[in-house]
């Protein structure tokens, strides 16, 4: 799957997003190394700490059913579903990330299929904590 394809995904999923008190819809798609894509979308709630994320609703879906191994994520989001600008994961998604995912993870962030950015896990979360320090 392409980058453009990648990011469609992304859109479709922040349709379905539930964000009735920010109103900011996000959506996620999430390429596995198998081709397999599972999709997020955030899911807010009124207390607030229950809020899942996008890229987290994502990473979940998959690891529930079994895949562990990640090419890509595309990231879109924006007030009332209207994309003006990129949108950069939270730390808590990061965090999750650094969990299933090597440092040159890819992070696409999009405005549209036409304009977007990529950066590696390693950029957006330098000096993360990760699963190497429990190994001892």
């Amino acid at each position: 799957m392409n980058d453009k394809e990648l990011i469609t995904a992304a859109f479709n999923a922040m349709e379905k997003a539930y964000a009735p008190y920010s109103g900011y819809k996000v959506g996620a798609a999430l390429l596995c190394k198998n081709g397999k894509v599972f999709t997020g979308c955030n899911i807010e709630n009124a207390s607030y700490t229950p809020t899942v994320c996008a890229e987290r609703t994502a990473f979940f879906k998959a690891v529930s059913e079994g895949e562990r191994e990640f090419e890509k994520i595309a990231v879109v989001g924006g007030k009332d579903g209207c994309v003006t600008d990129t949108f950069m994961p939270c730390g808590v998604c990061r965090q999750v990330m650094t969990e299933f995912c090597e440092t040159d993870f890819a992070v696409l962030v999009a405005k549209s299929t036409d304009e977007y950015r990529c950066f590696t896990l390693e950029q957006l979360l330098p000096h993360g904590f990760s699963n190497k320090y429990m190994k001892d």
